[in-house]
């Protein structure tokens, strides 16, 4: 018999222990959303900036009702700022100017988007809508002398004038058709020739020579629109004592 080699023994490889099971890392942490301090810096330096700007304008407001010919010196003197801090926000006075326009334009926008619907008594209609924009005009009377002296074009003075001017042509139209309004001068005309008188009355005001909370100024208009002074008076005290809705200025 032949012998068998002997088998040599082989060495198996050692398993590795069982890991235990790994648990994934928590998530990190995510931003919450609380302003960062340069952004809450960057706001409060925008609302500085708007407050700023809006004590400019209303500075402005106030002295050239004063004097139509206030400098940016007198302005910014009466805003409690420095001249340059005037050009921060107005690259002159005629861009003051415009900002004053542009503020009395969104103040007669708001008036007349608050105005009621018409209602069966035209007359009362007017002297309810003449009550709500004679604040506006007497806030921003300033303007009707600087447009007359070319600080503000004549151009955009009707623009923002515009949205009155139609609220008021369509009253006087339905108050035509009402029979309460004369009929000599059509709507659109008649509402212009009204607008100056108010304008003139509202100078009158700024001049010193005549003082009114709107009262007299909306009695004129409804007589110069055919109302019989007594009728128109009346009316007008009626608007009143019935509250007209305050004006937005």
């Amino acid at each position: 018999m032949t012998s068998r080699p002997a088998r040599t023994p082989t060495t198996r490889p050692r398993r590795s222990p069982a890991r235990p099971h790994e648990t994934p890392p928590p998530p990190a942490p995510t931003s919450t959303s609380s302003p960062s301090p340069t952004s809450t810096s960057t706001s409060a330096q925008r609302r500085d900036a708007r407050a700023t700007r809006a004590r400019i304008l209303d500075a402005a407001r106030r002295e050239l009702t004063r004097d139509p010919d206030s400098s940016l010196e007198d302005i910014a003197g009466a805003a409690g700022v420095a001249r340059r801090t005037v050009y921060v926000h107005f690259a002159g006075r005629a861009a003051l100017v415009e900002g004053l326009a542009a503020e009395a334009a969104e103040a007669i926008r708001r008036a007349v988007a608050g105005a009621p619907a018409p209602t069966p008594d035209a007359v009362a209609d007017l002297a309810r809508f003449l009550l709500m924009v004679w604040p506006v005009g007497d806030r921003y009377r300033a303007l009707i002398r600087l447009a007359r002296g070319h600080d503000l074009a004549r151009a955009r003075v009707d623009e923002l004038l515009a949205p009155a001017r139609d609220m008021a042509t369509r009253v006087f139209a339905h108050g035509r058709r009402q029979g309460v309004f004369q009929t000599t001068i059509p709507p659109d005309p008649l509402t212009r020739a009204i607008e100056a008188q108010v304008l003139t009355l509202l100078d009158c005001a700024d001049c010193g020579l005549w003082s009114d909370d709107g009262t007299g100024a909306a009695t004129a208009a409804l007589i110069a629109a055919g109302v019989a002074p007594d009728t128109a008076a009346a009316k007008v005290d009626q608007v009143r004592k019935s509250g007209s809705p305050p004006s937005p200025v």
